[in-house]
């Protein structure tokens, strides 16, 4: 099983999530302010981030309390 990093920055509000060791990747956002980070020789998810994190969740702060961020 690899490795999964979390990483919050709230002043700029964006969660990041790595999986598995750091490598080249080509990022594809998507409709939804995610950001997916795919290994291009695989088409592998490595990895994504989420704009807007607390903003997108605070109404379902249940849930966000549950992952340990606290908004």
């Amino acid at each position: 099983m690899e490795k999964v990093r979390v990483f919050f920055d709230e002043e700029a509000d964006i969660l990041e999530v790595q999986i598995g060791k750091a490598r080249k990747a080509v990022s594809k956002e998507t409709k939804n302010d995610v950001i997916k980070r795919i290994d291009p020789e695989t088409g592998e998810l490595i990895g994504f981030t989420i704009l807007n994190f607390l903003k997108r969740f605070k109404k379902e702060d249940e849930r966000v309390k549950g992952i340990g961020i606290t908004p």
